[in-house]
């Protein structure tokens, strides 16, 4: 009795609990609010570090006269973008890169656009050609972000830079970017991402006809490496995907798959060793700093799969997919043979002989 009266005694009426409750929830909204003020001040601070780097870099060049003159060794005037899309093992990826730069003596650089649009305007595609292929300070150079394929032909530009890029099956890409946005991964586990505390499961949004499972959300690939052109991000357009297709052929020098990022790794370090030399060696037996997942990812059942395969959107994202990793296959077995489980680089199989004139 005395434990009910003091429980009793320490009840508050509903009036006040429903004060509390308000109390807290408006408390909640503030702790939000500031969060998301301090996440916009430290990237702003970001960008104001890196237009200070610039800056810098710029002075110093001004300061000791310019590099145009010394032509740089063709070895050195080499620069590599990876348009990367998004939750394709991108930050994985780049982070070898990140971990390599230093030994094998090349710079990285991320392009970071505004709000992460992949479509840059006339002006700032101009600008990003012109920085990229007169910036000699940042050669060797590999430059990464979320942007779309741009022809650099187009502005004039002699020497092209060399196109990589990773893409992955259309639905598990979908799954990994809903439950990202909700949960985040084990890169940044701090930071609020943009659905945080939507708890619906992939496969309840796919059964409610929700928004962000919508089979539209599928077309990212192909607007990534069809380009700038307007027609690229028509949703389900054949002949962004006709484009996708050419452009991956003619204008990448590798297109890897997230499935087999060992093997994409493996090739880069054997046909580029000047950036990936030890790449392979990283990821197998590094301490797996580079690899990033995406936390409380939950696979969809086969109906959810189902439902979206009917999608005529998936259908084409599909295609290129199945285009890409044939390619990929391709290019794998002409270069390395299998032994005991385990893949080896071709050694150089080609010489030259019946050279004429004879030399004295």
């Amino acid at each position: 009795m005395g434990v009910e009266r003091l429980v009793a005694g320490i009840m508050m009426p509903p009036k006040l609990q429903l004060l509390a409750v308000v109390a807290f929830a408006v408390a909640m909204l503030f702790l939000e609010n500031q969060i998301q003020k301090l996440e916009e001040s430290r990237a702003k601070l970001e960008r104001a570090i890196a237009r200070h780097e610039v800056r810098e870099i710029e002075q110093r060049h001004t300061m000791d006269g310019p590099r145009q003159d010394a032509t740089l060794d063709e070895e050195e005037d080499v620069v590599i973008i990876y348009n990367r899309v998004p939750k394709t093992a991108s930050t994985s990826f780049t982070n070898i890169a990140y971990d390599l730069c230093a030994k094998n003596r090349y710079h990285v650089l991320h392009i970071n656009t505004t709000k992460n649009n992949p479509v840059m305007s006339l002006q700032d595609q101009v600008r990003f050609v012109k920085n990229i292929t007169t910036w000699n300070e940042m050669k060797p150079g590999f430059y990464h972000g979320h942007i779309s394929y741009l022809d650099f032909a187009k502005f004039g530009v002699k020497k092209k830079p060399i196109y990589i890029n990773v893409i992955r099956d259309p639905i598990e890409r979908l799954v990994s970017y809903y439950y990202f946005l909700r949960f985040g991964d084990d890169y940044r586990p701090g930071l609020r991402r943009r659905k945080q505390g939507d708890k619906k499961t992939f496969d309840e949004c796919v059964a409610e006809g929700g928004s962000d499972c919508a089979p539209e959300k599928l077309w990212l690939q192909v607007p990534f490496f069809c380009g700038h052109s307007s027609e690229c991000w028509n949703v389900g357009s054949r002949w962004a995907m006709d484009q996708a297709k050419s452009n991956l052929i003619n204008e990448y020098f590798l297109v890897g798959v997230t499935e087999e990022l060992e093997d994409f790794i493996m090739l880069l370090e054997a046909a580029l060793p000047r950036f990936f030399r030890g790449a392979t060696d990283l990821y197998r037996t590094g301490k797996k700093s580079h690899l990033r997942k995406t936390t409380e990812k939950k696979l969809p059942t086969k109906q959810t799969i189902a439902k979206l395969q009917q999608s005529n959107i998936w259908k084409m994202e599909n295609e290129f997919y199945e285009f890409a990793l044939e390619q990929f296959q391709f290019i794998r077995a002409h270069a390395v043979r299998e032994k005991d489980g385990d893949l080896y680089i071709l050694a150089q199989n080609f010489f030259y002989e019946k050279i004429y004139p004879k030399s004295n």
